[in-house]
């Protein structure tokens, strides 16, 4: 789909707004941090994918064809992955997890990202700015599958938005020789396996 400047090596993986900070933006109070991931990656360009499924499906008793996000992937690299294991967090803890219930990022609006951590600021700052409790336009690039670029120049640094409905479970890829070679995020609905 396009690809993603991570100079830091510091990953955003996250809703790139929460709703609960609408308020806190408009009245100018911090709002929670980002979802950050605990490991690191080489600092670099790299792609983004988006994998599709289509079929027919049922809404509201009405029966529709659809083309919906399965999963979206950072290739970091192109090494074949032997293990796969969840993207924690710094203060995750996967021992205090329930059983059937995986670590996720939850997005209000059906949106994930991934973004240059070093940047985030900037990065999420058009997905940040709301008036009378509504976002503003933002000023962002298109990309296909209702999907937005925001490129900071001043660090080189980007931040891709994909479909996540109602959130999303991050996956590492790691190589034989324990690299990541790449993060996956599939869908967080309620009541789905990832």
């Amino acid at each position: 789909m396009t690809t993603l400047r991570v100079p830091s090596g510091r990953l955003v993986v996250d809703a790139p707004w929460d709703d609960d900070d609408v308020s806190s933006y408009e009245r100018g109070l911090p709002t929670r941090p980002p979802r950050e991931l605990a490991v690191s990656i080489p600092p670099g360009v790299y792609r983004v994918e988006i994998a599709w499924t289509a079929g027919p499906y049922e809404f509201l008793g009405k029966y529709c064809d659809g083309v919906e996000c399965a999963a979206t992937r950072l290739c970091i690299s192109d090494d074949p992955v032997i293990v796969w294991e969840m993207g924690l967090g710094p203060d995750d803890d996967i021992d205090q997890l329930q059983p059937g219930r995986p670590l996720q990022f939850y997005a209000d609006a059906n949106v994930g990202c991934f973004a240059d951590a070093g940047a985030w600021t900037t990065l999420s700052a058009p997905f940040r700015t709301f008036k009378d409790g509504r976002p503003v336009p933002r000023d962002t690039e298109q990309l296909p599958g209702s999907c937005e670029r925001v490129r900071d120049e001043a660090h080189r640094a980007d931040l891709v938005t994909f479909v996540a409905d109602g959130g999303g479970v991050v996956w590492l890829g790691r190589t034989q020789t324990g690299d990541v070679a790449t993060i996956i995020v599939t869908s967080g609905m309620p009541g789905t396996k990832a």
